[in-house]
């Protein structure tokens, strides 16, 4: 058994993979994660191993890989070695199925690569426009066997409580299904805005990767890759699990 573990912005995923299929997955929030201790951009502490042991219950683990967006998870990393000698802390420095093509590796987020990778084993060969929509928007080209980089601009709850923080009537909106156009109330108007805005955004970057590649798919992912893939008309493929699914295959092959 597989235990992979995706520290990110503003929440944890962990996960429990035998012979390539999910087989549990649990969401944890930062406040959980932190419970006693502080999680910082510095160093980890905190109540996650306590949360990790609970989550993997009796099952016994093979080995595990972790990756942590801008948090030092060597604390973690320590603990794990309780429940297998064999992990793996995923950095630009790990193998991967692609060159990495990227002025700073050292500075790009392993969820991005762990997401092409899944992205490739859905879609070998083809010319991949890989879309995180998360805590940020991540949109990443992999292409010629090389992962070329991209763009990064707000997520959904960033830019809803951007509107909220950053103007002195505007009500906090939370994304949501209904919402029409024109806005007939200012929610309406705000959810719309933001939420078919991140859409066309994303429609725009499609639209231009097609221009570009012969073989070009469109794949996203993430939190909100759900309620964002349908306002895409279809342009990009909805894959939840793409990010456990490469840190799976990058497990295997560094470990």
């Amino acid at each position: 058994m597989n235990l992979i573990i995706d520290i990110g912005n503003t929440a944890a995923k962990a996960a429990l993979v035998s012979d390539g299929v999910i087989i549990k997955q649990e969401r944890f929030s930062r406040a959980a994660i932190a419970g006693d201790g502080v999680i910082n951009q510095e160093r980890f502490s905190g109540a996650f191993p306590e949360l990790i042991a609970g989550f993997t219950g009796t099952n016994p683990i093979d080995a595990a890989i972790i990756s942590s967006v801008g948090t030092d998870p060597s604390d973690l990393i320590a603990w794990l070695y309780t429940l297998t000698k064999r992990v793996h802390h995923l950095t630009a420095d790990s193998v991967y199925p692609f060159e990495i093509d990227y002025g700073t590796p050292e500075t790009l987020g392993t969820d991005r690569l762990a997401a092409a990778v899944g992205a490739l084993l859905h879609h070998p060969g083809a010319d991949l426009l890989v879309i995180d929509a998360g805590s940020a928007l991540t949109i990443d080209e992999v292409t010629g066997g090389a992962f070329r980089g991209g763009s990064i601009s707000p997520g959904l709850s960033m830019r809803f409580r951007s509107l909220h923080e950053y103007t002195g009537r505007l009500p906090l909106v939370t994304k949501r299904s209904g919402f029409t156009f024109p806005g007939k109330t200012t929610m309406d108007a705000i959810a719309g805005g933001v939420m078919m805005g991140l859409a066309y955004e994303i429609i725009e970057y499609i639209r231009t990767f097609e221009k570009k590649y012969h073989n070009p798919v469109a794949v996203i992912t993430g939190g909100d890759g759900g309620d964002i893939a349908p306002l895409t008309g279809g342009k990009a493929l909805l894959y939840p699990d793409l990010v456990t699914e490469g840190l799976n295959f990058l497990l295997e092959a560094n470990v």
